[in-house]
């Protein structure tokens, strides 16, 4: 088992560095900022930053940045969440320093020139399009939408046309939300890979605390209540749909897609790992899952069925999600909640309860050979719990899990009268 050390700068910010004997290392910067610290009229800025830091700093053009990344056969990526934006590199160990120099212009002192920026707002309008394009990955949005109705969280990571074109106008605009957002106190430096940590200790002082441009403010904690747009639509405790809970819109696609879910636990909460496991079972990612072996094995309804559970920093959510010819969606949603109501009436046995977690055990050993994935989970971690736990301290805490807390969180989140609808026709 490699070894994990922290730090944290004066100005707040959180380092974590994992060691590694391999050659690679991936170095990134996640921040705390997202789609739900937006206004409604800044729809798409996190996004947009996202993109746009890509297309120059104080010291390399657009050109430069590729260039240098890749002459040195490195990798460099970015994302954005409802909660957070992260950009990553991987490189050679020798080239660590300079990637992370690369990396913290970016995150501290992106230009924003016009010329190039308008360019991109070309490429993210032509995004929004695909996406539109997609049932399969559209439902994802308007379900966000319909369950988080109200606040910053049902917007859609992309924005939209009109608030797109609105926060391009000026470079001014994006500067001022990244000094409000991009904040020390927000921001996690993590390194995987075989670096020494005073390596990492040394280059984060000069690339991210001697240099910066941003200063903290007063607290250090990520707290939403410092969200431009409050999140008065997050419901948490797990509460029944306040209006109606099944939605149709008319897509006219050849398949009906369907998505059904609820509310759940946020990140840390106690039963959030026994919800991890539940959806597990259910139907999550593997051909033994609940709902694979009804839907698609039994009766060769559908080609793929899933389900999840995603945790956000104070409320989450599950769905299931499946795509069906549009005579066999009630049947497909009959069977769903049949599986649904199976795991709240019947109590897993000991011999169930055992082999989904063998079965996790292998799921999450699999996942952790997966370095980049392994380095990304690791700084979100971080961000919210200041610590970093490897996979195995997580299944320890998985084992303890009872049939009883199993039945118990089913009948929490999968009660009939909290669960919302959605279906593309």
């Amino acid at each position: 088992m490699s070894d994990t050390f922290y730090h944290n700068l004066p100005n707040g910010v959180q380092i974590v560095h994992r060691k590694t004997t391999s050659p690679v290392v991936y170095v990134g910067i996640m921040v705390g900022a997202g789609t739900r610290h937006e206004l409604p009229n800044e729809n798409g800025m996190a996004h947009y930053i996202e993109h746009c830091v890509f297309k120059g700093t104080e010291h390399y053009t657009a050109r430069q940045i590729i260039n240098h990344i890749e002459g040195i056969g490195g990798e460099i990526n970015a994302y954005t969440t409802k909660e957070e934006t992260t950009f990553y590199a991987a490189t050679l160990r020798n080239h660590f320093r300079t990637t992370l120099h690369l990396l913290a212009d970016m995150v501290l002192r992106p230009t924003f020139c016009k010329k190039e920026t308008d360019k991109e707002v070309t490429v993210i309008l032509d995004e929004i399009e695909s996406y539109n394009d997609s049932p399969s990955e559209l439902i994802y949005d308007d379900f966000e939408n319909m369950i988080f109705e109200g606040s910053s969280l049902a917007m859609p990571i992309l924005g939209t046309k009109r608030t797109l074109r609105r926060i391009s106008k000026s470079p001014d605009i994006a500067l001022n939300w990244m000094k409000t957002h991009y904040r020390p106190e927000r921001m996690v430096l993590f390194v995987l890979g075989n670096v020494s940590t005073q390596q990492v200790i040394s280059a984060a002082e000069k690339e991210l605390l001697a240099s910066s441009p941003y200063r903290p403010i007063a607290s250090s904690p990520i707290t939403h209540s410092e969200a431009s747009y409050s999140p008065q639509g997050v419901q948490y405790p797990i509460a029944a749909p306040a209006a109606s809970n099944t939605r149709l819109y008319k897509r006219h696609t050849h398949q009906t897609h369907v998505m059904l879910g609820s509310h759940t636990y946020p990140i840390g909460h106690p039963k959030q790992l026994t919800m991890f496991l539940l959806n597990n079972i259910l139907g999550g990612g593997s051909m033994s899952s609940r709902l694979y072996l009804s839907l698609r094995e039994k009766y060769g309804l559908v080609y793929n069925i899933d389900s999840q559970a995603v945790p956000l920093s104070d409320t989450g959510y599950w769905n299931i999600y499946l795509a069906c010819e549009p005579q066999h969606k009630d049947q497909c949603l009959e069977l769903c909640h049949k599986e649904l109501k199976q795991l709240r009436d019947t109590r897993l046995t000991a011999t169930q309860l055992q082999r989904a977690l063998r079965q996790l055990e292998g799921q999450l050993a699999i996942s952790a050979e997966n370095q980049e994935n392994n380095a990304l989970a690791m700084a979100k971690q971080m961000l919210y719990h200041h610590r970093a736990p490897q996979w195995q301290e997580t299944f320890a805490k998985v084992q303890q899990i009872t049939p009883t807390q199993l039945q118990d969180v089913a009948n929490e989140v999968f009660a009939p009268e909290k669960i919302y609808t959605l279906l593309y026709d």
